[in-house]
């Protein structure tokens, strides 16, 4: 396996990114993780910087390892601004599904309480302070209080996203590569493979099951982008070549 320029340039941002988080630690996590819109750490970079950043040694070799072997077939096949643009994209859109999800927790339970007579500035203190008042529990559950205050708290960082976007793209070019996992030891169709793994993103996220702190809407925020992008350059392509008969 060859790594195509653009790629080695992306591992090498990830890596510098990780390093800083490792020498400066929560201030670095403050600027470039992607916040809630309604917390103040917000900024307006952090959907795209979030993806540069990981939160530990596996989560980075991971993500790297898996944007070096699929990616690099993608930009061979695309070219360098082609391959840059959907990458950025899928990482955008998992920001987006995820932050739209977080947004929905959020609103759904402050709906509740300011329809219950408390005020959203005094909501909005009592996340900040993180404590609450216990009259909160007559109008929400003691799950909805948990969901309100992870939306609000919530910092998300990943190449994950992006990757989900990458592995639906190669396996829309590539149905029949076969893909070998740590821990299946038969070769698996890319065709399957990616389906299986959407497919447990999506119990993950509607269930209350849960793996550790992933953001599993993420992936598929990745996942649905790169698949819509690449419905539309095909076609597109169909267009193409039929004005050019």
């Amino acid at each position: 396996m060859r790594i195509t320029e653009t790629v080695k340039h992306l591992l090498i941002i990830n890596v510098i990114f990780f390093l800083a988080t490792r020498l400066y630690g929560d201030v670095v996590y403050d600027l470039f993780a992607l916040h809630f819109v309604n917390n103040p750490r917000f900024i307006f970079w952090q959907p795209l910087s979030h993806m540069f950043m990981h939160g530990s040694f596996n989560h980075i070799f991971f993500n790297m390892f898996g944007l070096a072997m699929f990616g690099s077939n993608l930009e061979q096949l695309w070219g360098r601004n082609k391959f840059l643009f959907f990458y950025l994209s899928t990482g955008l859109g998992a920001a987006v599904l995820q932050s739209l999800i977080y947004y929905w927790q959020f609103n759904d339970i402050t709906t509740s309480l300011t329809q219950a007579g408390f005020s959203l500035s005094e909501i909005q203190s009592a996340l900040e302070e993180e404590k609450y008042s216990t009259a909160w529990l007559n109008v929400i559950n003691q799950s909805e209080l948990t969901a309100l205050f992870g939306a609000y708290n919530a910092s998300m960082v990943g190449a994950s996203g992006a990757l989900y976007g990458v592995l639906v793209a190669f396996a829309m070019l590539f149905p029949n590569a076969e893909l070998f996992l740590l821990f299946i030891p038969v070769p698996v169709k890319a065709k399957y493979l990616v389906p299986v793994l959407i497919l447990g993103d999506l119990f993950f996220g509607f269930s209350s099951y849960s793996l550790g702190p992933i953001a599993h809407f993420a992936h598929l925020g990745g996942a649905l982008t790169g698949f819509l992008i690449m419905r539309y350059w095909k076609s597109q392509q169909f267009k193409n070549n039929r004005w050019d008969l």
